[in-house]
């Protein structure tokens, strides 16, 4: 099997919570939503990863409860969170949550982990890159499992899950068990490449490979091969900003683009 193109485009913006005061960030989201944007991300990060390392920095998903009430249309995610910082059946009732609040526009986004600043500072075991990823993979059946317990569940019966990482032997393996949508990196002929693996791992375990929503992170100079990557099958396309100013003019482009096709 492989996957069709079925899914719609979409344009994601993650707006980094680095270096930015809490009014900046909310005018930020609040001027992507006018521009139209689909998908407003952050990061789940505790410090900035670029600049003064000890700058401005808010935490992901009391960020996201926030935007929950200052927006309107967009959904809402973390790009992606960190699945070591939350108890599995803590993070699935957060993500519920701010479903609710959201009215139905949040996405639980979730990978392995890697900041080591991160886990050390918060105390959390840092451990390796493969028992972080174990990690996950024992932890998404019981986020899912516990998704379908919670009282209320859901608002649309179900909550889109969004898997981040390009590791070919495991990470792509665990989204063609578990999720809705891959997030990754690279150009068009990169992402090709890991997509055929994804297309492969979904033919192994059984899973449709078309339900499965394919995302990529984009810069200004890749964002202009938009046409590519949806050749290659790859149809949400997100771009980082930064604070504090939180420049929205190629996010603007990006969207016309999505409104040309």
């Amino acid at each position: 099997m492989t996957a069709a193109t079925t899914h719609p485009i979409r344009i994601g913006v993650q707006i980094k919570p680095q270096h930015g005061t809490w009014s900046q960030f909310r005018d930020a989201a609040k001027r992507a939503e006018d521009l139209g944007v689909d998908v407003v991300y952050t990061w789940d990060h505790f410090y900035p990863l670029s600049g003064d390392p000890n700058g401005l920095h808010f935490e992901c998903y009391t960020l996201l409860a926030a935007l929950a009430e200052v927006t309107e249309r967009p959904m809402l995610s973390s790009l992606v969170a960190c699945n070591s910082y939350r108890n599995p059946h803590l993070h699935a009732d957060m993500a519920r949550t701010i479903d609710h609040i959201s009215g139905g526009r949040f996405i639980l986004a979730i990978g392995s982990g890697w900041n080591e600043r991160d886990y050390f500072n918060y105390e959390y075991e840092f451990g390796t890159a493969a028992s972080r990823l174990k990690d996950l993979d024992r932890d998404l059946p019981k986020i899912r499992e516990r998704l379908g317990k919670l009282n209320p569940g859901p608002v649309n019966g179900k909550l889109p899950i969004m898997v981040g990482g390009g590791g070919e032997k495991v990470t792509l393996r665990i989204v063609a068990q578990h999720a809705d949508i891959w997030n990754g990196f690279g150009d068009p002929d990169a992402a090709a490449h890991k997509l055929s693996v994804l297309d492969t791992w979904c033919e192994r375990v059984g899973r449709n490979p078309a339900e499965i929503e394919r995302s990529i992170m984009v810069n200004p100079d890749t964002a202009k091969l938009g046409d590519a990557y949806v050749e290659k099958g790859v149809t949400h396309l997100i771009l980082a900003i930064d604070g504090p100013d939180y420049d929205t003019a190629e996010l603007k482009k990006l969207i016309a683009w999505r409104d040309s096709r």
